[in-house]
């Protein structure tokens, strides 16, 4: 018998739905629709369209209902720390910030000054201190006069702002709520002295909930619009790295993995928090995983730079002379030598105004070569990614007890054979390439063993071996 899920997968710059067909040995992914996710620049910051996202879930249920699809269930992922803000009759109030704002600049100073200090921050929450973490946007809210956070009856964050769209449900699921840097790993729940900080109460959050938690049912007015009953709303792992690493195919603990995107987050599954000095020197972080584990990783800049530049070619022009299509540009990297090397989580490649131009600024500080060609920039980037996880690895073995012996790489980075060659080369070590839609994967799997029909994590990971193909690259 086959069962049907849809897996809702918004990233930071695209969001898609997948219809995941389950037979009892084997699932099925069909990308159902796609679409865009941009940042809407108003009034001097940057905000995100939530309800060009919630519309954009609407549409997909009305193709499923066009299709005579049986669905069992609904589960949303989504990127972390934004969240959008709610009035007391259940409307949205304004657009939900984008962590890329400027307007966060300088907040984590701002708090450890005259709030808490950083220490104490990270005794508190274990998270790796970053300035659009939601604790320091919502401080920089407060101290803005933010007349929709001064409204707000509920702060939900993103997956669980759109499952309160669907459902009228207001939930807080624990994988996003750990990436606020105001949840406690200890308690479990969000922590009421950085509330208290913000001058928030902890019910203006949902209910604290795990994955796999069946949250409601599409309300009434998403039935009539839609065509659909009420079907269930689960939370999976809301945020999408949690539910990537979900689709990690190992069978051992042997491994570190890496989501690979527009971000690159880079860590082991850990049974339970590692907060110490060494933690807190290396600016490490935990987030919640499923089963009760911990994601100790380190979240690196990703192809984000890489996509920058591509962004900027063909506003300038430069891209009439380049490849269309994304592989072909890849493959450039062959026809460079360049040995130049950045650092990806320098704060200069946040935002700039112009990528390429803040990686020359970055050489000529650093006494290197610049690069010359299109060719010679996605070298660079590719090879210093690389070398970054490499450093980080390194890291990973000291602070924890894991004997790494591979790199599980998963998302859409993994298609990037340049990539996973370079970084096999610098880890010198196996990097195992796949899942390349691990995040609406592990979607999709969270809902299969919400419905009783897988028993645990390593039940998912068999599944996922048994439907998928990987490819190992070895060090040259």
């Amino acid at each position: 018998m086959q069962t049907n899920y849809l897996a809702v997968d918004l990233g930071a710059t695209s969001g898609r739905t997948v219809l995941a067909t389950f037979d009892g040995q084997q699932i099925l992914m069909r990308e159902f629709t796609r679409f865009d996710n941009p940042q809407l620049p108003l009034g001097g910051h940057l905000f995100w369209d939530l309800g060009h996202l919630y519309n954009e879930i609407i549409k997909a249920l009305q193709q499923v209902k066009a299709e005579g699809i049986e669905l069992e269930s609904i589960g949303i992922d989504t990127w972390g720390c934004d969240f959008a803000f709610f009035g007391d009759d259940g409307q949205l109030l304004g657009l939900p910030y984008c962590y890329r704002d400027a307007h966060t600049d300088g907040a984590m100073e701002r708090f450890f000054a005259d709030k808490l200090p950083q220490l104490e921050v990270y005794e508190r929450t274990g998270i790796q201190f970053m300035p659009f973490n939601s604790l320091f946007q919502l401080d920089t809210l407060r101290r803005a006069g933010c007349v929709a956070l001064k409204n707000a009856c509920k702060i939900l964050f993103i997956p669980d702002a759109l499952i309160y769209m669907l459902t009228g449900e207001a939930v807080c699921e624990f994988t996003v709520a750990s990436t606020s840097q105001m949840l406690n790993p200890v308690t479990g729940d969000l922590d009421n002295g950085l509330l208290r900080s913000l001058g928030l109460k902890r019910e203006q959050f949902g209910r604290l909930v795990q994955p796999g938690t069946k949250v409601g049912a599409l309300t009434p007015q998403v039935q009539e619009a839609t065509g659909l009953k009420a079907i269930p709303v689960v939370t999976v792992g809301s945020h999408d790295t949690a539910s990537a690493v979900a689709a990690v195919p190992a069978t051992d603990g042997h491994f570190a993995y890496l989501s690979c995107g527009t971000w690159s987050l880079l860590g082991v599954e850990s049974p339970a928090p590692i907060i110490n000095a060494d933690s807190f020197a290396e600016n490490f972080t935990n987030e919640g995983g499923l089963d009760g584990t911990t994601r100790f990783l380190k979240n690196i800049t990703g192809l984000w730079i890489f996509e920058q530049c591509r962004r900027e070619w063909k506003n300038n022009g430069t891209d009439a002379a380049l490849p269309a299509d994304v592989n072909a540009l890849n493959a450039l990297c062959l026809q460079s030598s360049c040995q130049s090397l950045i650092n990806p989580d320098d704060p200069r490649f946040a935002h700039p105004a112009s990528m390429t131009a803040a990686i020359c600024e970055f050489l000529t500080e650093t006494g290197q070569p610049l690069p010359a060609s299109p060719a010679d920039f996605v070298r660079i980037i590719f090879r210093s990614l690389a070398a970054r996880y490499a450093e980080v690895v390194g890291i990973l073995r000291r602070l924890t007890s894991v004997d790494i012996q591979r790199l599980h790489v998963i998302g859409g980075g993994s298609r990037n054979g340049y990539l996973m060659q370079f970084a096999a080369d610098a880890l010198q070590m196996p990097v195992i390439a796949g899942p390349q839609e691990g995040t609406a994967l592990g979607n999709a799997l969270v809902q299969v063993r919400t419905a009783g029909l897988a028993s645990s994590l390593s039940e998912m990971r068999r599944i996922i071996e048994s439907s998928i193909e990987l490819k190992t690259y070895l060090p040259q």
